[in-house]
């Protein structure tokens, strides 16, 4: 979510950070043998916002710490109302939240 500034952007990185952070990866190099993180490993992103002609892929890809990457935008997300302080760089007085869904296969 972006509590302040309305940045599609900044509520997908939270998104991404989230469900990394609440996902491990063990085995991968243990049980499949994986040699290469970067090279081994596809993840698959997909972010729901209000407005996904705005997301900056290159700047969401950064949040994922191993493979190949690619990046979806597609509608959906929430707008909600907030608090209007423009001192905080609001345009408005909405909350963006974002949804981000990860894949990750090995090929």
């Amino acid at each position: 979510m972006d509590f302040h500034g309305q940045d599609v952007n900044r509520a997908a990185e939270k998104a991404v950070q989230d469900a990394v952070s609440k996902s491990c990866l063990c085995g991968l190099e243990e049980v499949l043998g994986i040699k290469d993180l970067n090279r081994e490993v596809y993840v698959e992103i997909t972010i729901a916002v209000t407005k996904p002609e705005e997301i900056d892929a290159d700047r969401i890809k950064q949040c994922i710490p191993i493979g190949k990457k690619n990046l979806k935008a597609v509608y959906g997300g929430l707008k909600v109302p907030g608090l209007y302080i423009p001192e905080f760089g609001d345009k408005d007085n909405s909350i963006e939240a974002a949804l981000a869904c990860i894949e990750v296969s090995v090929k």
